[in-house]
């Protein structure tokens, strides 16, 4: 039984919800206070694994919402606007490849909660921190899986998103996140650069509109849609 991450200070201290909001605010970004305390939670949850599992790069919280989880609140409105636009069902199934510290996942979730999301983590110890946040935080449909994407249960293999934060080079997630999509299904790639160009984008498959980009502390930051052409909607 791992011990409470509570007994371990992370470095720069541990955030308090009025610091969280006030921070996202300056990012503009308004919150609920139940989504503040959930996502202060995380963070601290995040820092004290960190000292000793060195999950992510960042060595505080304030670096680690500046860096890391703001991409995952932009993505929150951004599959919004998809949504709105017919690009995902009300309530679609969520793949998150590679899922790692629960990046973009459990942010995302805090902030956007429609269909069952399933992080996907084959290493030990990363799933079992999943588990750790999951347990504490009881996000909505929210579960977690240690696993690879290829041995996913054939009941999962009909996602209509798939998601990911640097698990592939996006030519080689789009081959990994081919077979596990339902007809119409979306492949989200989260890049520090604007889309490929109509003739880059890989055979089989198309962009789907709307792409989106905004500015991040280390310069602007976009959103593809990919949809299989064979089976677009």
């Amino acid at each position: 039984m791992p011990r409470k991450p509570a007994q371990h200070k992370p470095f720069g201290g541990s955030p308090r919800p009025g610091e969280v909001a006030g921070r996202l605010r300056r990012a503009g970004v308004e919150a609920a206070p139940d989504r503040i305390e959930a996502l202060t939670l995380y963070l601290d949850l995040l820092m004290q694994w960190n000292a000793r599992m060195n999950l992510v790069g960042a060595r505080s919280w304030q670096e680690a919402l500046d860096d890391l989880v703001l991409d995952s609140v932009h993505l929150a409105g951004h599959l919004s606007v998809l949504q709105a636009a017919g690009g995902l069902p009300a309530a679609p199934l969520c793949l998150d490849l590679g899922a790692g510290a629960g990046l973009p996942g459990v942010p995302l979730r805090i902030f956007w909660q429609a269909g069952a999301y399933h992080m996907i983590e084959p290493r030990e110890k990363r799933a079992l921190f999943l588990g750790v946040v999951l347990a504490r935080l009881a996000l909505p449909r929210v579960f977690a899986r240690r696993c690879r994407a290829e041995e996913l249960p054939e009941e999962l293999r009909r996602a209509d998103l798939a998601v990911s934060r640097a698990f592939l080079p996006w030519r080689e997630y789009l081959t990994e996140a081919a077979g596990l999509l339902a007809p119409g299904g979306v492949c989200l790639v989260m890049a520090n650069e604007p889309p490929p160009g109509p003739d880059e984008v890989p055979e089989g498959w198309r962009l789907l509109p709307p792409a989106a980009d905004y500015e991040a502390p280390g310069g602007r930051r976009y959103f593809w849609n990919f949809t299989p052409e064979a089976i677009s909607r």
